[in-house]
């Protein structure tokens, strides 16, 4: 086991010793003994990066499931290695933001450590395993861990069902990837993304390649809250705020974008992944940008900006995916600019959502409330959480001189360069981008000057705001740094981070060594992209200046049908329909319990073998009946008939025992007097521990069943009669498989047994003999014991 292996384990290794830490050591918050792992994670990822020369790719794999062909196998490249820093990195901020924010008296912080550690150790299971299977396990785990994180306040209605929601969306997402990652190893022969990636050009000529690649991106889609799935996120926000910085900025939402970038150079270049990634992605853009502007909690506002940002994300990694179409060649490095301004902006959401998410954290504990309309002239009082929201803010909004300008530019060069590139109606592409910055532009002010500016006239009975302690600014500070080092310095990750994982979402388009390097300058001239900028400016600042207005238009627009709506609708209709289903099997009937098993049997095994045509009777075999075989067998019959209308207990058990008795006299004629005895043995103690129990019973009561379940009950019983006796009659006719007595021939010289059945009973399955002799021995027990408090009772005054 390699180092990365390690490294992915080491987080769920201390899951157990976490609630340890919280009872042994309780003087000392949890978060910091818990921050050394992240830091340690960090530490070692980073020693991978090197500033002058890109990531050589490693492999590593670990048998699993040899028999599945399911290995451990990790894969560490710049993609992977991005996406590594940014859990770690994220990570070890967000847990030293949590020691401040975390009551340790308070909060049951030996969960919440828990959970966080199972939710990194999930993500960097996901980014870095090179198996298909491996990647689902983690995924699926992240779903797990994030619903227990969003769920830590369980107390809270809310909170119980944002966690819900989000782990019901993921979860089906997640089912559906599964279905295509099936499709996809089945049609690669193997579960290596780097083997099927090499055989790309084979798998597209499978009949079932387009179904695999829709059911990958229904679990890329509902990880990462695009449009329609976007509704999770939302209601996510109940968890505390650490939890919404980490998930929801840096790792979870992340997970989706990154499998579509890992999974590009297998479906990238095929115009139905272009179109659904970047329509998807522009229709999320839009809808996040406009439902954030709307929204008055300050993290509701944000969660609705980081489902606009990834749909942003989304539509660069659809645009860029063109570079691996042979129609596009020619033009396949101005669309792996595309994917650059995608990865970078990933790089920059994480930075600066962090940081925002982090103030509003620091907002919410300070003031008491994330309400805006409660909130007002707090520069005044929080002089430097002012500063800091406003990095982060003019960041996301892409205005110089912040991270988020450069990535922003380099997005709408991306969409220009698609218009202008392809014909049709990709003029669209660079409108709706150009308006969903708009309304991100809107947004950001409204976080900026509706919270800090304007008077500050705290209500009576509310906390009164002041400035967070130190410990709580440290994380959005090193955030907030960088936000502005990117600004400065972009290229210090230009050649060494950005550009190979470029490489590695594209390798055919540079496999023939194709020359392209990256270099990243805040000016470019009076272009296009800077004249939609300013655009962006003026009309941002004009609908901020009317938003009053511009609000009661956009309320004014009747919305009848909502996601929202529709999910609660449809969960309610799921329970009422299961409640209905269930309400009509679960009836309380031991007959109708019966009943249903009974047809399961016969329409599943008898109309299997009936379509199929399996049925097969050959009786030229057979030796011939003789006469006092037709008189036992019409005996049992006639007993067994006897048996179904006598309305004695005594009688029937007689009846019972009759059959029994004849099957051992079938024993001895076929020569098997072991079975024979064993048969009369069993037989015998039955009959006495039936009558034992039953003399006790009232006598049956004499009432009239309806000839309906009359005849429904003889109806199944013949079915399931005829289909058992045809099933042996048929396996009795073919001779697929070898006999099993070949296994038993050498019984003398492996058992030590003259007789084969004896050696059967009693050495090859003498634990189950055991085992039945002791469940008859216990039965009789309970049953003598039954019998004898029973009439001690009757003896009693």
């Amino acid at each position: 086991m390699n180092l990365l292996h390690i490294a992915i384990l080491i987080p769920f290794f201390c899951v157990p010793f976490v609630p340890l830490l919280a009872k042994y050591a309780h003087r000392i918050h949890t978060g910091w003994f818990v921050m050394a792992v992240p830091v340690v994670l960090l530490v070692f990822f980073a020693s991978y990066y090197s500033s002058g020369h890109p990531l050589e790719p490693v492999l590593y794999t670990v048998s699993w499931i040899p028999s599945l062909g399911i290995d451990f196998s990790v894969y560490l490249d710049s993609l992977s290695l991005l996406f590594a820093l940014l859990i770690t990195g994220i990570g070890a901020l967000v847990v030293f933001y949590s020691i401040f924010y975390m009551s340790k008296t308070r909060e049951k912080l030996h969960l919440f450590y828990a959970y966080l550690m199972l939710f990194m150790g999930a993500m960097l299971g996901s980014v870095l395993s090179d198996n298909l299977l491996t990647l689902y396990a983690f995924w699926e785990l992240t779903s797990v861990s994030s619903f227990l994180l969003i769920a830590f306040w369980y107390h809270r209605k809310r909170s119980r069902y944002g966690a819900q929601k989000s782990m019901f969306i993921t979860m089906t997402g997640g089912f559906f990837m599964l279905l295509g990652f099936i499709i996809l190893s089945s049609a690669g022969g193997t579960l290596s993304i780097r083997e099927l990636i090499a055989s790309s050009g084979q798998l597209a000529q499978h009949p079932y390649f387009l179904p695999a690649m829709f059911f990958i991106l229904l679990g890329a889609f509902t990880k990462s809250a695009q449009f329609p799935f976007h509704i999770w996120l939302p209601d996510a926000m109940e968890a505390p705020t650490p939890i919404s910085a980490y998930l929801h900025s840096a790792t979870m939402v992340k997970a989706g974008v990154y499998l579509v970038a890992r999974l590009t150079p297998i479906f990238g270049g095929h115009m139905e992944w272009f179109w659904t990634i970047t329509i998807v992605g522009l229709i999320t853009l839009l809808i996040g940008s406009m439902k954030a502007i709307r929204q008055s909690d300050l993290k509701a506002l944000l969660a609705f900006s980081t489902i606009s940002q990834i749909g942003l994300i989304m539509c660069l990694l659809g645009i860029g995916s063109i570079a691996l179409n042979s129609q596009y060649s020619d033009s396949s490095l101005m669309f792996a600019g595309a994917v650059l301004a995608g990865v970078f902006h990933l790089i920059n959401h994480s930075i600066f959502k962090g940081c925002l998410f982090m103030m509003i954290g620091i907002l919410d504990h300070e003031t008491g409330t994330r309400d805006i309309r409660r909130l007002s002239g707090l520069i005044h009082v929080m002089p430097v959480s002012f500063t800091l929201t406003m990095i982060g803010a003019f960041s996301m909004a892409g205005l110089p001189p912040f991270g988020g300008f450069l990535s922003k530019e380099m997005f709408f060069s991306g969409v220009l360069t698609a218009s202008r590139t392809m014909n049709g109606w990709f003029i669209f592409i660079p409108v709706i981008a150009w308006l969903a910055s708009v309304l991100t532009f809107v947004y950001c002010m409204i976080l900026i000057f509706r919270v800090f500016m304007g008077p500050h006239q705290p209500k009576e009975g509310e906390r009164i705001p002041h400035e967070a302690p130190l410990g709580m600014l440290i994380s959005p500070m090193i955030l907030a740094a960088f936000v502005l080092i990117l600004f400065f310095f972009p290229n210090i990750i230009a050649s060494s981070l950005l550009e190979p994982t470029v490489k590695a979402i594209l390798p055919q388009v540079f496999a023939n060594g194709a020359e392209w390097h990256v270099h990243i300058s805040a000016w470019h001239g009076f272009n296009t992209e800077i004249m939609m900028t300013l655009g962006i400016i003026l009309l941002g600042t004009l609908l901020y200046r009317y938003i009053t207005r511009f609000i009661d238009i956009y309320d004014s627009i009747p919305l009848r049908f909502s996601l929202n709506q529709a999910y609660d609708s449809g969960l309610t209709g799921m329970e009422r329909l299961a409640g209905k289903i269930t309400g009509f099997y679960i009836t309380g009937s031991t007959t109708h319990y019966l009943s249903y098993l009974f047809v399961f049997i016969i329409v599943m095994a008898g109309g299997s073998l009936f379509v199929q045509g399996a049925w097969s009777l050959d009786l030229s075999g057979n030796a011939p009946i003789q006469m006092y075989e037709y008189l036992l067998g019409f005996t049992t019959v006639a007993a067994a008939i006897h048996m179904l209308f006598t309305r004695s207990r005594l009688i029937s058990i007689i009846a019972v025992s009759v059959i029994g008795y004849i099957v051992s006299l079938f024993f001895i004629i076929f020569r098997a007097p072991d079975l024979a005895l064993t048969q009369l043995v069993v037989e015998t103690i039955s009959t006495t521990l039936f009558l034992l129990c039953f003399y006790f019973l009232p006598k049956i009561s004499k009432y009239i069943t309806p000839m309906k379940f009359r005849v429904t009950n003889a109806i199944i019983a013949v079915g399931v009669g005829m289909t058992l006796t045809l099933i042996g009659l048929s396996t009795q006719s073919h001779h697929m498989f070898e006999s099993i007595a070949e296994f038993y021939k050498d019984s003398y010289k492996l058992a030590g047994a003259r007789n084969m059945v004896n050696a059967i009973l009693v050495d090859f399955r003498g634990f189950d003999t055991m085992l039945e002799s002791v469940v008859l021995f216990t039965a009789g027990i309970g049953i003598f014991t039954m019998i004898k408090l029973r009439q001690a009772g009757r003896k009693q005054p």
